[in-house]
């Protein structure tokens, strides 16, 4: 008998504990003790980078980490608070204080669980690649600034939240920097690097963390620490309290709701879409916001932060041998256990070693090898890069992201027009086109042909990616026919990049051929012929054709 297809509501959770065994369970505990290992040290920092107590990044982690497991749309995914919502955040409590963030962390939590609901979370993936990679840069220098004045140990009275006004602040007090606290935070720094490179077994912030925090204080350096500043941790959860509400102050909190469910939804998705890459798993991404959604509303009860998919606390889950939400669950139990029992000892860590940890993240998250690749594109899409990345840097995220979407809303309208043509039909133009006519060419039981039609833009990717679900069932060669594929943008090329790696990986073959004018010119700048073999890239079908024949005769000669 047939079982019913599974709700497209249902957890992961659910599905996988149909099917769950002792030895995935002794994997997920494994993976799920190393991750609240690692959560540990990064949800403090991330809470005192904000300008709040460090407690209240562990109480986000413990809460969030267990709801997005229990109730999310992803296997391996771990939830809690990130490095993206560390700028946002300082700017929220700096002008509302705290009852302000918490109140616009639950009104972001309502948005995101619409977003779920309607089925619009899919909409996050319509925004640009070079928006994506210019305030992620952006986020990345922002953070990495606001560590400067811990990992120097210089003594300031306050860390300012605007950028410019940090590093003159800093800059003014360097006369006051603290050896100790430098030569720990660079040890730390050493450490992270040497571990994380060499010794795959344990995670390099945990080895930071545990020898920083001895060497500080076996060898009483004297250097800032969580309890010289915040008098340490307590111990236990705090009690559940729901944020008043005042309807003045909600208006003046929807924009920045809408930037934290927006960063919310854009970093859980993208971290979700790593995951899959890594198990091979298909998450589901309406469930997902849900889940990130019901988080967020339930963690300003308990005194947390905003947050979203933890994309490094996932990998990390996936390296460890974690494969259910089991993982992400037992991630959060530790968090407690180390609250109920180890919270005394919090108080001896340095913030140099946090401030280390937290350069790393920076390093990290920044995507700093895509700018190599953006800049070799169109023009359009490297302002549309340097626009968010200036005012993520000098204004605010909500700035960046609004005026980078409109800017490349405008740039979409320029070029969707500039497909538009009014040619004379010649009889060279009849000639040439023969060569892309796929009506009377038989195509081998072994080679499937996609054709892409129309502009390829931000927005309409998705299609591309819908289409790969499952790869497998896929011919040994995918030829690409881009001969009516009118316009093509940063995104998109990155999409048809994804696909080529993602062929490549699973023993498969992808050409391309017939691209247009527009199209050609921005792969040959970007140098997409180099990314998939200079002979996979084709003028037309007929070449398309002889290069699959080349490639089944070279296989049948290493199979003979």
């Amino acid at each position: 008998m047939t079982r019913k297809r599974d709700s497209p509501w249902l957890p992961k959770s659910v599905i996988a504990l149909r099917h769950y065994s002792s030895d995935t369970f002794r994997r997920d505990l494994v993976a799920g003790i190393t991750v609240g290992l690692v959560a540990l040290p990064l949800a403090m920092a991330f809470a005192i980078a904000s300008g709040l107590s460090p407690q209240q990044g562990i109480y986000c982690a413990v809460v969030t980490g267990f709801v997005i497991s229990a109730l999310g749309g992803s296997m391996v995914q771990i939830g809690g608070p990130t490095g993206a919502f560390v700028v946002v955040i300082s700017g929220i409590v700096a002008q509302y204080g705290i009852g302000g963030l918490y109140v616009c962390t639950l009104m972001a939590g309502v948005m995101l669980i619409v977003m779920g609901l309607t089925g619009t979370g899919s909409a996050v993936r319509f925004i640009p690649r070079p928006i994506v990679i210019g305030f992620t840069n952006g986020i990345a220098l922002l953070i990495a600034s606001t560590q400067i004045r811990d990992f120097l140990g210089v003594q300031m009275p306050s860390n300012p939240s605007a950028f410019l006004d940090r590093l003159v602040m800093i800059g003014h007090y360097l006369p006051t920097v603290s050896i100790p606290a430098v030569t720990l935070a660079a040890a730390s720094l050493a450490t992270i690097l040497i571990v994380n490179r060499y010794v795959k077994v344990v995670p390099g912030t945990v080895v930071a963390l545990v020898f920083g925090t001895l060497a500080a204080y076996l060898l009483h350096l004297p250097v800032d620490t969580i309890g010289s500043r915040f008098g340490g941790v307590p111990s236990g959860l705090p009690h559940i309290s729901i944020p008043p509400m005042e309807p003045g102050l909600l208006l003046k909190l929807i924009s920045p709701a809408v930037t934290v469910a927006m960063l919310g939804a854009i970093e859980s998705l993208m971290s979700a879409v790593v995951a899959d890459r890594m198990t091979g798993d298909r998450h589901n991404p309406n469930v997902e916001l849900i889940a990130q959604g019901i988080a967020n509303v339930i963690s300003p009860m308990f005194g947390g932060l905003p947050a979203t998919g933890a994309i490094a606390r996932t990998a990390t889950n996936v390296r460890s041998g974690g494969r259910t939400p089991i993982a992400g669950i037992i991630h959060a139990v530790t968090l407690v256990v180390i609250l109920l029992v180890g919270a005394p000892l919090a108080a001896k860590i340095p913030l140099a070693v946090l401030a280390a940890i937290l350069m790393i993240v920076a390093a990290n998250m920044g995507e700093w090898a895509e700018i190599r690749p953006l800049l070799r594109q169109s023009y359009t899409d490297r302002a549309v890069w340097a626009v968010t990345l200036f005012l993520t840097v000098f204004a605010d995220l909500t700035v960046a992201v609004e005026v980078g979407m409109v800017l490349a809303a405008l740039l979409f309208i320029r070029r969707v027009s500039e497909t538009t043509t009014v040619s004379r039909v010649t009889d060279d133009y009849v000639r040439e086109s023969k060569a892309h006519v796929l009506q009377d060419k038989p195509i081998p039981d072994d080679m499937a042909i996609f054709r892409i039609h129309g502009p390829f833009l931000f927005g309409s990717t998705d299609q591309l990616t819908r289409l790969f679900d499952h790869v497998e069932s896929m011919p040994a060669i995918v030829a690409f026919r881009l001969r009516n594929m009118t316009a093509l943008d940063a995104t998109g090329l990155k999409a048809l990049e994804d696909a080529a790696d993602l062929l490549k990986r699973s023993g498969r073959h992808a050409l391309f051929c017939g691209a247009r004018e527009q199209p050609a010119q921005l792969m040959r700048a970007s140098g997409f012929a180099d990314h998939i073999g200079p002979d996979n890239m084709c003028p037309n079908i007929d070449a398309a054709l002889m290069r699959a024949e080349w490639i089944r005769t070279q296989r049948a000669i290493k199979a003979g």
